[in-house]
């Protein structure tokens, strides 16, 4: 009997020990999958790193760059075009002025009326009109008849004294790539965002907006011919004079700001009557060796039907951001079973947007439900652990810090060029709180930095991390509402009373 008692104790004990062991298994197996996935996730933060020494090194790169492309055509990857508004709004514009931004499958027309006083817009009207998908691709002429006649019926709504026989000034933001050729016309290279009427390529855009005009009968003149980001610099030196530079950062991005003409030396012969330009960067290009790149930016790019160009917006703008999130998370479902099998929603690109991951970022709630919500029904990827959820979070932060930080050392990389970063003139020791610093203010529109808190919070900390506080307390963001709308019109009025463009090429 006693026999048989040890054999069972001897049977339940190995029987125990071999539980025991494929419950440490187990453990082991599963320490080893969340290290994988933890390491994923610390490679993800040395790639992005962004330290303040490698920030102003973007900031001199970016200066550098601008210098380069203002000296010759193609000296470098930011084109630095010449927009030909050589006058911003100065606050004593009055009267009613028309604007029409086209910029995607809406196009909107406004009515502005202005009260002579700086920051002084007493009434505004805006119409917001769907383009008909058969327009997008079929004649120009169709397309400009069509817009002309929505401007026609919006101006039939004014009242008398808007019905008047003195011609109408019209402020046209025009957002595709366009060289321009004068403040009110340029040349069309080449549409984006699904149109695609090729009668229209290679030829003058505004004059053929102006021949639609013409037929409907309307009194109406295109003053200027813009894009949204010299609008939104426009608008902002009309609610602030000391404002010398405009930056979008929204589902793309991009700046403009104002220079000396002495500086742009590609066009030696230019002269303007006040000695200075709106110059249109076009940031979204830039690209410097300095610039964190990680493997999924690398990946991003070579897919994107764009590759080797857009190489700053990439990095920074809300089209983009949530696809890096998504590439990541992908990487980690591969290394480790942690969200489960890959799903088919995480494996398509652009499934993650940005709106998205902001409030997966931003999401405060102790379980994180609103994670779980978004990997659940846009990633299909259920019932991940809150150890993971907290993890998807980290990502959204490291990616979207690097973004901000980068964004904030573009903009000192404008001030720097312009003399505004309070570096200029330091010698013999000279500290920085030593310089008198203008204020210097930058206006900025686009929903990543007024709607996301997390990247505006990110952006506002590296501005004063690189300039420094003495500095940085004389530079002001200022958000400008409406820069493609309500800009446009400012310009209109800006340029009404010129029978002749102010800038010449001798």
């Amino acid at each position: 009997m006693g026999k048989v008692a040890l054999g069972v104790a001897l049977g339940v004990a190995v029987t125990t020990c071999a539980v025991a062991a494929v419950v440490v298994g187990r453990r082991v197996r599963s320490r080893r999958k969340w290290k994988r996935v933890v390491g994923v996730l610390k490679e993800l933060e040395e790639s992005c790193e962004t330290t303040v020494g490698r920030l102003r090194q973007v900031v001199d790169a970016m200066a550098v760059e601008m210098h380069a492309g203002l000296a010759s055509e193609g000296g470098s990857k930011l084109k630095m075009l010449l927009t030909f508004v050589d006058n911003l709004p100065s606050g004593s514009e009055k009267g009613t002025y028309y604007a029409l931004d086209l910029g995607g499958t809406n196009f909107r027309v406004l009515r502005v009326e202005l009260g002579g006083q700086r920051s002084s817009v007493l009434d505004q009207d805006v119409e917001r009109q769907p383009i008909p998908q058969q327009l997008m691709s079929g004649r120009s002429e169709d397309l400009l008849d069509f817009i002309a006649s929505s401007l026609q019926q919006f101006d039939e709504n004014a009242n008398d004294f808007e019905k008047s026989s003195i011609r109408k000034e019209l402020g046209f933001t025009f957002s595709f790539p366009v060289k321009q050729t004068s403040v009110s016309s340029g040349i069309l290279i080449k549409w984006t965002k699904g149109f695609a009427i090729k009668d229209m390529v290679g030829e003058e855009v505004a004059g053929a907006l102006q021949q639609a005009l013409d037929r409907k009968g309307l009194n109406m003149r295109v003053a200027v011919l813009v894009n949204d980001t010299v609008g939104t610099l426009a608008l902002g030196h009309y609610h602030d004079a000391d404002t010398v530079a405009a930056v979008i950062i929204g589902t793309g991005t991009n700046a403009c700001y104002w220079e000396r003409t002495d500086a742009i030396i590609k066009c030696q012969g230019l002269l303007t009557t006040s000695g200075g330009m709106v110059v249109n960067m076009e940031w979204g290009n830039f690209w410097s060796s300095h610039l964190p790149r990680t493997s999924y930016d690398i990946e991003l790019d070579a897919e994107s039907p764009n590759s080797n160009d857009q190489g700053f917006e990439k990095m920074i703008s809300g089209m983009y951001l949530g696809e890096i999130v998504r590439r990541v998370i992908l990487k980690m479902s591969q290394e480790s079973d942690i969200f489960g099998p890959v799903s088919s929603s995480l494996s398509m690109p652009f499934s993650l947007r940005t709106p998205l991951m902001a409030m997966m970022h931003e999401d405060d709630s102790p379980e994180l439900t609103e994670v779980a919500r978004i990997l659940k029904n846009v990633l299909e990827i259920p019932d991940v652990p809150l150890k993971a959820r907290k993890l998807v979070v980290k990502v959204c932060d490291v990616v979207t810090r690097r973004a901000a930080r980068l964004a904030a050392a573009g903009i000192v990389g404008i001030l720097k060029k312009i003399g505004r970063d309070g570096s200029s003139g330091i010698t013999g020791g000279r500290s920085r709180s030593d310089i008198k610093m203008r204020r210097t203010v930058v206006a900025v529109e686009g929903s990543l930095y007024t709607q996301y808190t997390m990247f505006r919070e990110y952006l506002h900390e590296a501005l004063h991390e690189i300039l420094g506080e003495d500095i940085a307390q004389h530079v002001i963001l200022k958000v400008t509402e409406d820069g493609s709308g309500i800009g446009a019109a400012l310009l209109a009025a800006s340029y009404s009373s010129k029978s002749v463009d102010n800038v010449q090429l001798l």
